[in-house]
C-alpha cells in the first residue's frame, strides 16, 4: 500500500535510482549507503524510506535479501526493470549527469588534488595487453583529455564499481571536468550534445553525427561506440577519420576568465580543449548563439572507442563517476607494467604517431 504522502510515480522513481545504484554496485548494499547514494544523485531519502522501498521490491521479486546486515542484491527481473524503466525518467537523463559531475568536481589544477570525473571501460583481462598497445597511439596523438588514468583487476573497485570476473577496470578522465572546473569559478558552460567529429588533414572539420544531452537518456560516445561509428586509429594514422568529441557554449564576457581555467588545467595535464570559437561564430560548421562562444571538446573514450575499433570485447560506463585525481597514473606507467606479456592477437599496433596539432 503507497502511503497517503507518497505518490505512485514518486515510488515508481526512487524504485529505479535504487535499482540502478545496486547495479552498479555488483554486491549486497544496505539501506544506509543506498540513502547516502540517493541523497548524491538529487533524490534524497531516509534510511527508513529506503527500507519501505526494499520491502516492496522484495515482494516484486526486484530485489533479494542476503542476510540482516549485509542488505540487499538486484535480481535479474530487477534488471529487466531498469531496462523497461519508463521513457519520461529516462530522457534528459545525460544532461542530469553532467551537472550532477560537474557538481561534484573538486579537482584544483594548482595542486593536482580533488574530485574529477571519469569514464569506466570494462575490457577483458585475456585481452588488456593487447588493449593497451591499441590505445598507445591514441594517448600518444593527443586524441585524449588527459594521459592519466587509473585500473583496477577482477574483485577490485574503481571509482565505487566493481569489476567483474574476468574482466580489467580503466578510468579516463572524462570531459565533464572542464564543466566542473569552470563551474567552480563562476563560469556557467551549456553542455549541448556529443557527437561524431569528422577530422581531415589532422584539423577538425564538422560534426556528422549528433545526440543531444537534453534528449538522451545514455551518453552518446556510448552509443557510437556500440554503433561502431568510429575510425579513431584512421585519424591517428593518417589524418582522416571520425572522433569522439562534445559541443558546449559560454557566455561571451566569461571567455577571458576561462582561458585562464585552461591555462592551469593544461599545466595540471588536463588538455580537453579542441577547438574554441570567435564570439557568436560557428565553430566545426556549428551554429552558435548570440554573445556566446562554442567549444569542442574531446571525447574522453576514443583511446576505448580504437578498442572496439579492432574488434576487442569492451563495455562503457561513460560518465560514470568521480575519482581522486591522485590515485591516477600515467598511462605510460600502466602500458610499461604490461610490456612483455604475452598477445592474444597475432597483430598489434603500437607506432608513435605525431600528434593531433600536427600540420
Amino acid at each position: 500500500m503507497v502511503s497517503p504522502f507518497t505518490t505512485p510515480a514518486d515510488v515508481e522513481r526512487k524504485t529505479l535510482m535504487i535499482l540502478r545504484i545496486l547495479h552498479e554496485a555488483g554486491q549486497p548494499v544496505g539501506s544506509r549507503l543506498i540513502s547516502r547514494r540517493m541523497q548524491d544523485r538529487g533524490l534524497p531519502s531516509s534510511e527508513r524510506a529506503v527500507r519501505y522501498h526494499f520491502k516492496l521490491m522484495d515482494e516484486r521479486g526486484l530485489t533479494r535479501l542476503i542476510g540482516n546486515r549485509d542488505g540487499r542484491v538486484i535480481t535479474e527481473k530487477g534488471i529487466e526493470e531498469i531496462g523497461r524503466a519508463r521513457v519520461r525518467d529516462k530522457v534528459g537523463l545525460a544532461n542530469s549527469r553532467i551537472e550532477i559531475l560537474a557538481f561534484q568536481t573538486t579537482f584544483e589544477p594548482e595542486t593536482g588534488r580533488g574530485l574529477l570525473p571519469v569514464n569506466i571501460s570494462l575490457l577483458s583481462e585475456e585481452t588488456f595487453p593487447d588493449a593497451l598497445r591499441i590505445m598507445e597511439p591514441v594517448f600518444n596523438a593527443g586524441y585524449t583529455v588527459s594521459r592519466r588514468v587509473a585500473m583496477a583487476g577482477p574483485g577490485q573497485r574503481l571509482a565505487g564499481l566493481l569489476v567483474p570476473e574476468g574482466r580489467v577496470g580503466l578510468a579516463t578522465v572524462c570531459s565533464i571536468v572542464v564543466n566542473g572546473v569552470l563551474l567552480k569559478n563562476g563560469i556557467p558552460m551549456d553542455s549541448k550534445f556529443g557527437g561524431i567529429l569528422q577530422v581531415k588533414n589532422r584539423h577538425p572539420l564538422r560534426f556528422v553525427e549528433l545526440i543531444h544531452y537534453s534528449g538522451s537518456s545514455l551518453d552518446p560516445s556510448e552509443v557510437f561506440i556500440r554503433g561502431k561509428m568510429t575510425s579513431v586509429r584512421s585519424v591517428v594514422d593518417e589524418g582522416e577519420g571520425m572522433i569522439l568529441a562534445n559541443f558546449r557554449e559560454i557566455p561571451a564576457p566569461c571567455l577571458p576568465l576561462m582561458e585562464q581555467q585552461l591555462a592551469g588545467l593544461a599545466r595540471a595535464g588536463i588538455d580537453g580543449i579542441l577547438v574554441k570559437g570567435d564570439v557568436s561564430e560557428p565553430v566545426c560548421q556549428t551554429p552558435v548563439e548570440m554573445n556566446r562562444v562554442g567549444i569542442v571538446l574531446i571525447g574522453g573514450l576514443n583511446p576505448v572507442a580504437c578498442v572496439g575499433e579492432a574488434g576487442l570485447d569492451v563495455d562503457n560506463r561513460a560518465m560514470s563517476a568521480v575519482m581522486e585525481y591522485g590515485e591516477m597514473e600515467p598511462f605510460d606507467q600502466i602500458l610499461k607494467r604490461y610490456q612483455g606479456r604475452p598477445t592474444n592477437r597475432k597483430k598489434s599496433s603500437t607506432a608513435a604517431l605525431p600528434g593531433r596539432n600536427a600540420g
